[in-house]
């Protein structure tokens, strides 16, 4: 496993309490089954009995596995079934957005337990975000699924590029006040566990593809429209990062070269034209051609729009067909060069649904091969708010099953009979 984006480590490599490497893929595979017995893991795994005995005995007492009862048998003794035990930790997913913040507390198999969710200048005050996601964390830890559980670690979503390689470095273009730093290893320190980082459009992605629409897919796209907008990659089952972490930045492509000034310095850029504070303007450019809008000469954030234009508002809906329109253009650039099967479309604009679908559907038509077009499916995420959060938490628990050593030791007192 590569631990370059954990931010905190405090791992031991040498722990005679951890399984060895072979017992990790054992343990995977329990986590996909759900409940096995001995004997279709020597099947599945190609390993003898004796081994598969040996490493069960290994992983026993780590609690993350219990014997269930017995099997059917068609003849002989009756199996002994092994169950994962999806409540034996818990994870945090932190979601930091630009203008709020996120946390969920999901168990092992990702379903979340709880969650706490507060809007804040993110951009401009990087000490109060800090602070915040503390508050947030310590509140989903003190209910009751937290405070029965250990924490097994924190995912962390940004809201700009980033390379997993120097993880607590933040982009100073997208996030000036930041001054390049992520700055949680007190949060880290705090709870005792290792922290890890990624880019929420990537984490979006992540959450699709184990927990939403993306599941079974091996290619797909995430497309996060938010304050920002950005994508994450799924190539041949595996998140797709490029050579230094910022692969996916379809929020910096030039749709209008001659437009308004980016905050990369570029002109035209697609998030000058479809991210959320780029909408609001539009509908408060539109308004006195609405006058009887439900939004005319009131409308200043995303949500109001969303709003409107789920009731039918006319001056919501023109906002939402530009919308399409723009956000179809650069998606059949990336369906002509990356040819997904799936396209999902995330963050704020997914709640418009079908109104955001369907006008973008055909935009990409007409700009994308027919055989492009036609392999392809493009959908609004249906996993909600709390979506990029919960990518973060799977990040974590993606990495543990890959390397139990990451899983805490569970008190003998705690653990199942």
């Amino acid at each position: 496993m590569n631990y370059e984006n954990l931010i905190w480590k405090g791992l031991r490599r040498s722990d005679p309490d951890r399984p060895r490497p072979l017992a990790d893929a054992v343990l995977r595979l329990i986590w996909e089954e759900r409940r096995i017995s001995r004997a279709q893991i020597a099947r599945k795994a190609n390993l003898s009995r004796s081994t598969v005995s040996e490493i069960i005995n290994e992983i026993l007492p780590m609690s993350l596995v219990t014997e269930v009862g017995e099997g059917p048998s068609k003849g002989g003794r009756r199996p002994i079934v092994l169950e994962f035990q999806d409540d034996a930790c818990v994870i945090l997913g932190v979601e930091i957005s630009a203008s709020h913040v996120v946390v969920v507390m999901t168990d092992l198999r990702g379903r979340v337990l709880t969650w706490k969710s507060r809007e804040h200048h993110v951009r401009s005050d990087p000490t109060g975000t800090r602070n915040l996601i503390a508050e947030l964390c310590r509140e989903c830890r003190a209910e009751p699924a937290g405070r029965a559980h250990p924490l097994v670690g924190i995912g962390v979503a940004v809201p700009c590029p980033m390379d997993p390689t120097f993880p607590d470095q933040l982009s100073e273009v997208v996030l000036p006040a930041w001054k390049g730093r992520l700055g949680l290893e007190d949060l880290a320190g705090e709870f005792g566990v290792p922290l890890m980082v990624d880019n929420d459009a990537n984490l979006g992605a992540l959450a699709e593809l184990w927990w939403g629409l993306g599941q079974g897919v091996d290619d797909m796209a995430y497309i996060k429209v938010a304050t920002g907008i950005g994508s994450g990659h799924v190539i041949g089952g595996d998140i797709y990062r490029g050579a230094t972490g910022i692969a996916g930045e379809i929020g910096h492509i030039a749709i209008d070269p001659q437009g308004k000034r980016c905050v990369c310095g570029l002109r035209g850029c697609l998030v000058t034209l479809v991210g959320g504070p780029a909408l609001v303007a539009r509908a408060q450019e539109l308004s006195w051609d609405f006058p009887d809008s439900l939004l005319a000469g009131k409308v200043s954030t995303i949500i109001e729009l969303e709003n409107a234009a789920l009731a039918g508002d006319p001056l919501a809906l023109q906002v939402a067909q530009e919308a399409a329109a723009n956000l179809g253009r650069a998606i059949a650039g990336l369906m002509n060069i990356l040819n997904p099967s799936l396209v999902v479309v995330g963050g704020d604009l997914a709640r418009l649904g079908d109104l955001l679908i369907d006008p973008l559907r055909e935009v990409v038509k007409r700009r994308t091969l027919i055989s492009s077009i036609d392999a392809a499916e493009i959908k609004a995420s249906d996993l909600g708010p709390r979506s990029v959060a919960i990518g973060a938490a799977t990040l974590f628990l993606k990495a543990a099953l890959e390397d139990s050593r990451l899983f805490p030791p569970i008190p003998a007192a705690n653990r199942s009979a």
